[in-house]
């Protein structure tokens, strides 16, 4: 397997971390926005975290389309629903290992 190939694997295993504080709640709770949303902002540290996640995720697309158009970079969805299912630990490692294969296929 490719160095880049490993490095994906790798940053796609990290980008599961966060579900271990988060599959527990959904299990104890199940899904439940409500109480979501106010546990989320109950802190002005956790509205810190959830805007500071929105505005990544916000950065992240547009970026994704903007290089989707620099790099010709097909099938930019795919980064795109990682972000939004996942988060942006998922979405930009995928995006940039897509970009850099563009970029590399693009090199003589």
């Amino acid at each position: 397997m490719a160095v880049a190939q490993l490095e994906l694997v790798r940053r796609l295993r990290l980008s599961l971390m966060p579900y271990s504080q988060f599959i527990p709640w959904l299990l104890q709770h199940g899904i439940d926005m409500d109480l979501f949303m106010r546990e989320l902002f109950a802190t002005p540290i956790g509205a810190f975290f959830a805007f500071d996640v929105v505005i990544s995720a916000l950065a992240l697309f547009v970026f994704v389309f903007t290089e989707r158009t620099a790099v010709r970079v097909r099938h930019v969805w795919l980064p795109v629903v990682a972000t939004l299912v996942v988060g942006v630990s998922l979405g930009l490692p995928l995006f940039l290992y897509m970009r850099q294969r563009c970029l590399d296929a693009n090199t003589f």
